[in-house]
């Protein structure tokens, strides 16, 4: 399947990391992750909201406004866990751009997306809660061309479940499916055991 025109350069051979923001509360195991990220193979890590996404669901809920309106606030999040991210992690630099992550990416080095720039829409996006940090996450590596996309989560996922029983069970969002259908790269989901078994590896 053909890469979309929006890819600045390619960036073969990467991988694009989603770490939820959920994570925030096991600080041990993110600042592990965020370390990995850093020391390993050239990663682009996607954030989560964490945090800053549920603060805006509480805010729709009470106030009403719109769910393009929630879906942009979120994208803020997002930008926000990028900043907490790379403080955690200085070594990992925050990107707002395409052109910079896929830069980055071909300079073999790490980096944090911040999707504030999608604020401004896209066709392939529903400015929607069905569209969230995990499907922006494959629509990135299929953007940058990685060959590989993997979910780092606060819980552990049967691996044999497809993409359309996570998003039914509510493990990943409803666009996970149609997102994961057009990335022709691989596509792994990390919970805290497999990252416990590697480093006891």
């Amino acid at each position: 399947m053909a890469r979309t025109t929006d890819a600045p350069a390619s960036s073969a051979g990467n991988t694009v990391i989603k770490i939820g923001g959920s994570l925030v509360a096991d600080r041990v195991r993110l600042r592990a992750v965020l370390a990995d990220c850093a020391d390993g193979a050239p990663v682009a890590v996607v954030p989560g909201g964490g945090p800053f996404a549920d603060a805006v669901r509480t805010a729709q809920s009470r106030i009403g406004f719109d769910d393009a309106l929630a879906h942009r606030l979120a994208l803020d999040a997002m930008g926000r866990m990028a900043e907490v991210f790379s403080a955690l992690e200085p070594r990992l630099a925050v990107a707002a751009s395409l052109e910079f992550v896929a830069d980055t990416l071909a300079q073999g080095r790490s980096v944090i997306w911040d999707p504030v720039a999608l604020k401004a829409g896209h066709p392939d996006i529903a400015e929607s809660w069905e569209v969230t940090s995990d499907s922006l996450a494959l629509w990135l590596a299929r953007v940058v061309g990685a060959d590989r996309c993997i979910l780092v989560k606060s819980a552990n996922i049967p691996a044999r479940l497809d993409p359309a029983a996570l998003a039914q069970a509510g493990l990943v969002d409803a666009a996970f499916p149609r997102f994961a259908a057009a990335f022709p790269g691989e596509i792994a989901i990390r919970g805290p055991e497999s990252h416990r078994e590697r480093h006891a590896a």
